[in-house]
């Protein structure tokens, strides 16, 4: 039997896990931005600085609690990709490094670069054939 589950609140917790950390982000781009670094850099150093704590979060297996409270709120920002990539390499290191992790880091986040890479190549095609017309 399926336990009932409440939308309203689901959204709510989701909304309060990743408000915070966008919140987070934008602590973190500040912080870097009153360090003397333009805003470009600060959030070149908020965004890898969050995917550092996703894959330390991951490791010590919070980051994983943290999704089943907030649900779509924890895998929506960066965050949540550098979870999908992380935890399959935590999980199938025990089999070796190439069949173990080499094999299953990209299963779940394999797709999202695939297809991001092959979709940004067709549009810089057109965008090239779009300049030379």
């Amino acid at each position: 039997m399926t336990p009932k589950h409440s939308c309203f609140w689901n959204c709510i917790k989701a909304f309060l896990v990743g408000g915070s950390i966008c919140l987070l982000g934008e602590i973190l781009i500040q912080w870097y931005q009153s360090m003397g670094n333009d805003r470009e850099l600060a959030g070149l150093y908020g965004t890898l600085s969050l995917i550092l704590i996703s894959i330390l979060l991951t490791g010590f297996n919070v980051y994983q609690k943290l999704g089943q409270f907030g649900g779509a709120g924890s895998i929506v920002p960066i965050t949540g990709f550098a979870n999908s990539v992380a935890s399959p390499a935590l999980e199938f290191g025990v089999e070796g490094e190439v069949f173990g992790k080499g094999c299953q880091i990209f299963k779940i986040a394999g797709p999202v670069i695939l297809y991001g890479i092959f979709s940004s190549w067709v549009l810089g095609v057109i965008y090239w054939l779009w300049k030379m017309m």
